[in-house]
């Protein structure tokens, strides 16, 4: 009785890993939006003087996109 649960958990956990794997991958790809915006445009943040920090929020981004598609990879 005890195996029957814990495999319904494990096909929960695994889906819940996917879904928090492409949740990381929107918040990174609307984040390194958001910073080419202000990059481009200066439309959110103001641009000007901030382009050192659209810059690194922009690398930060790049990198939680690749960790997030890499992570999903290891799911399949």
């Amino acid at each position: 009785m005890s195996e029957v649960i814990l495999g319904r958990g494990s096909r929960k956990g695994r889906a819940m890993q996917k879904y928090l794997c492409y949740g990381a991958l929107g918040v990174g790809a609307l984040m390194a939006l958001v910073f080419l915006l202000d990059l481009l445009a200066g439309f959110p943040f103001g641009g000007g003087e901030f382009v050192t920090g659209d810059i690194f929020g922009l690398l930060a981004s790049l990198i939680v996109i690749y960790l997030a598609f890499d992570a999903s990879r290891d799911l399949k």
